[in-house]
């Protein structure tokens, strides 16, 4: 299937993608070894019922098998390094300034996972365009008005003041 902006994955950084990369291959490899053999050494001391150890390895499995997935599926769609055209159309990859009910607030489009690189800028926030605000701006201009509508149902206007590359 093409890539189009309605089916491309969350564009990151090099660096978020590079960070990312090496996170898989430690929690699909060797720590994923480390909690089965901490799995089989809780098994070896008998009464899974009372064995607290156990319990707290398995848990530990399920929640390093789902980031595993999270991670494969944010890697193999990810749009990775390429800036965003200057075209002052808000996509992910720019960074966008508008008045979100009345206030101003600049902030990254792109996937959270980025978040970590900007700790230079520790103003910036990261929305992704799949988010309400990140999917009423997608498409849109400096200049131009949309609204989304919050988790309390309340309908947010936007008002979207400068929209440039990032350059991270």
């Amino acid at each position: 299937m093409p890539e189009t902006p309605e089916n491309q994955g969350a564009w990151l950084t090099q660096e978020a993608y590079d960070r990312l990369k090496k996170e898989l291959d430690y929690i699909s490899g060797p720590y994923r070894q480390e909690i089965v053999d901490r799995i089989e050494a809780a098994r070896e001391e008998g009464d899974l019922k009372e064995n607290g150890g156990y319990h707290a390895a398995r848990e530990e499995q399920g929640k390093n098998e789902g980031r595993i997935i999270q991670l494969t599926a944010l890697l193999d769609t990810a749009v990775v390094g390429e800036k965003a055209a200057d075209d002052g159309v808000a996509e992910s990859g720019m960074v966008v300034t508008a008045k979100v009910a009345g206030n101003e607030m600049t902030f990254l489009l792109g996937s959270r996972e980025v978040a970590e690189d900007l700790v230079g800028d520790s103003d910036m926030e990261v929305f992704s365009d799949h988010s309400p605000i990140g999917a009423a701006i997608k498409g849109h201009k400096a200049g131009e008005n949309v609204s989304y509508q919050a988790p309390n149902g309340k309908e947010i206007a936007v008002e979207i003041l400068e929209v440039k590359p990032f350059h991270g």
